[in-house]
């Protein structure tokens, strides 16, 4: 095992996460968005007013990618289980 093999693995680990953490934050920034252009035309200035919605848009977003998730999950977990025989050296 040498440091190419493990930065390319922690590459891949990073861009993972990034994949995986994307429907949920991408929905929960556009959710925010559109609230805060809703109170900027509207002059309401609730700050708890974002926080049920953007809750519930996140979940929602979870949940309607979840089976992709845990696909990529299951493929990464897969792939590192058959790199453990190279990394011992077997």
């Amino acid at each position: 095992m040498d440091t190419a093999f493990v930065l390319k693995l922690l590459n891949e680990t990073l861009v993972l996460i990034l994949l995986l953490s994307a429907p949920a934050l991408i929905a929960s920034l556009v959710t925010g968005l559109l609230i805060s252009i809703f109170q900027a035309t509207t002059q309401i200035q609730e700050q708890t007013l974002t926080f049920v919605p953007k809750i519930l848009v996140t979940f929602l977003a979870l949940a309607l990618s979840g089976p992709w998730l845990i696909s990529q999950i299951v493929v990464f977990t897969q792939r590192i289980w058959a790199l453990i025989p190279q990394v011992i050296g077997g």
